[in-house]
């Protein structure tokens, strides 16, 4: 089945965001940094305080920052428009698995081309991170799913309402911010989500 992200909102404390991460990153595959609004220094204290509660630095994905994703020794980073090239970043630092976000089909193919290893593309649905920005739906999803032979990670409004739907228009996997971060119970929302991206029945 398809993986699982959980990705940071730029709303919470290292402290708090770890302090959920605790919990939660055994149904995840990814755990996300996406604080675009910190230094470089802010987003180090994000690694090391998943790092102090045990997340796996296999699942760490830092957003845009390579240089704190290849000084920490995490699993990758996560390429946006205003980041370094793919290319770039993949002949530099081999070891870093590299996603790059998209928008559209241009994009999502290029992203291949320049050797991303996936892509993550939204948003799909209506969210409160982007208001009044019309949602990119499933449609263009299944279009680029289809296109391109690197993983599509699939971002916006999605929550365990709705992820089955993108899974069934070809995204290899969810990215989810609001539903998890936000939640009133962080864990039971991360293990329906995990049941039905990863189709595993979870105790």
């Amino acid at each position: 089945m398809g993986t699982l992200h959980f990705v940071s909102n730029g709303r919470q404390t290292a402290d708090e965001f770890a302090a959920i991460c605790q919990h939660i990153h055994p149904y995840a595959d990814c755990i996300h940094i996406r604080e675009k609004e910190k230094t470089a220094r802010e987003v180090a204290a994000f690694v090391t305080a998943l790092l102090r509660v045990g997340v796996p630095p296999q699942k760490i994905i830092v957003n845009d920052r390579v240089d704190v994703a290849a000084v920490y020794g995490v699993h990758g980073v996560q390429l946006a428009y205003h980041s370094l090239p793919v290319r770039a970043v993949r002949r530099s630092f081999p070891s870093l698995t590299v996603g790059c976000s998209v928008h559209g089909l241009a994009e999502a193919k290029q992203a291949e081309e320049d050797g991303a290893h996936f892509c993550l593309f939204g948003h799909i649905f209506p969210t409160a991170s982007k208001p009044g920005v019309l949602p990119r739906g499933v449609d263009l999803l299944k279009e680029i799913a289809a296109a391109v032979h690197i993983p599509v990670i699939a971002i916006g409004g999605i929550h365990a309402g709705n992820a089955r739907r993108v899974l069934e228009a070809g995204a290899a996997g969810v990215a989810v911010l609001s539903a998890i971060f936000f939640a009133a119970d962080p864990v039971s929302e991360a293990k329906r989500l995990a049941e039905i991206v990863k189709g595993e029945r979870i105790k």
